[in-house]
C-alpha cells in the first residue's frame, strides 16, 4: 500500500471525478464510475411511487446498527477502511467517517443480492473489459473474502486482520491488492477491488448512505453537494468557491443554505413534493 499521504491524494481526485454522480446515488449503487462492479442506476420505466405520508426522521437521531455483517466481519471492514483512507490533516479516516456502516447497508439490499447483475452464467474468465465475471453476489464475495483474509492472518501472523497492527495491516491489503495473497474461493484481488471501491463510495457519497458522516468527503474536496445552479459565480474567475455542502437529507429536513444553493434546494424540495404525492 502507499503511505497516507499518497493514498489520501488518490482518493481525494478519484473523488473529485465521480462526486457529482454520488449526490442522487441510489442505495444499490452509491457512486456511479467507481470500482464497483454494479453501478447502474435504477430502471423505473412504467412505476409510480408510492405516496410518502411519514415524514422523515433527522439523520442520526436512531441508532446505526450493522444488517448484514457479523460481529467478526464489522471489526474486519472497519479496520480496513481505516487503511484504505486513514485519518491525516484533511480528514478523519473512512472508519470514523461511517464507511463500514455504508457498505454493511449496501450489502444488506439489492446490491449486496446481485438484484441488477446478470446471475446466470456461464461462469468462464473473462477480460479486465468485461468486469466482474463471478457466480457469486457481492454479499457473498464479502463473506468469502473476509473469511479467507482472516484465515491467511491467522495462519501468518497468528491473529485476525483487526489486532494486526497498521503496517501488517498494509502488507495484507497489498496482498490482496496484487493477488499474492491466494484464496480458495473466489480471486483475493477482486475482493480487494469490492472492498476499496466501496470504501471511495462511501467516503463521497450522500450521507443519507450511511457514510461520508458531517459530509467530511465533500469539505475535504470542496464539494458544494446537491447545489447546481452557479449563474452569480459566472463572472468570477479564479475565485475559489466556498459554500457549505448540502447533502439530500439537510434539503428534505428543510435546514438553512446558503445563497448559491438556493435554487436547487427549491427544486429539490418541489421533486420530493411530487414523490411525496405519486406523481
Amino acid at each position: 500500500m502507499a503511505d497516507s499521504v499518497s493514498r489520501k491524494g488518490f482518493v481525494s481526485l478519484i473523488g473529485s471525478a465521480g462526486i457529482a454522480a454520488a449526490v442522487t446515488a441510489t442505495p444499490e449503487a452509491a457512486v456511479a464510475g467507481m470500482t464497483s462492479p454494479e453501478v447502474a442506476p435504477p430502471h423505473h420505466a412504467g412505476t409510480k411511487s408510492a405516496p410518502h405520508t411519514m415524514p422523515m426522521a433527522p439523520l442520526g437521531s436512531e441508532p446505526e446498527a450493522y444488517a448484514f455483517f457479523n460481529e467478526d466481519e464489522a471489526a474486519f471492514v472497519e479496520a480496513a477502511v481505516e487503511r484504505l483512507i486513514p485519518a491525516d490533516h484533511l480528514s478523519p479516516s473512512a472508519k470514523d467517517a461511517g464507511v463500514a456502516l455504508y457498505i454493511d447497508q449496501q450489502l444488506a439490499g439489492g446490491y449486496g443480492s446481485a438484484a441488477r447483475m446478470y446471475t446466470h452464467g456461464p461462469w468462464l474468465p473473462g477480460t479486465p473489459q468485461q468486469g466482474y465475471q463471478l457466480r457469486q453476489t457481492p454479499a457473498e464475495a464479502y463473506r468469502l473474502g473476509i473469511l479467507e483474509t482472516n484465515a491467511y492472518c491467522q495462519k501468518t501472523y497468528g491473529k485476525t486482520f483487526d489486532k494486526l497492527d497498521a503496517a501488517h495491516r498494509d502488507d495484507v491489503l497489498t496482498g490482496l491488492d496484487t493477488g499474492k495473497i491466494v484464496f480458495e474461493s473466489i480471486p483475493s484481488d477482486v475482493f480487494f477491488n469490492f472492498l476499496y471501491g466501496n470504501t471511495i463510495e462511501g467516503f463521497f457519497a450522500d450521507p443519507l448512505y450511511g457514510g461520508n458522516r458531517d459530509k467530511v468527503g465533500w469539505k475535504m474536496i470542496g464539494f458544494p453537494g446537491v447545489a447546481a445552479n452557479y449563474q452569480d459565480h459566472i463572472g468570477k474567475h479564479n475565485v475559489p468557491y466556498r459554500v457549505a455542502p448540502v447533502s439530500i437529507a439537510d434539503v428534505q429536513q428543510g435546514k438553512p443554505v446558503a445563497a448559491g444553493h438556493m435554487l436547487m434546494h427549491e427544486m429539490a424540495l418541489a421533486n420530493i413534493k411530487k414523490m411525496k404525492e405519486g406523481r
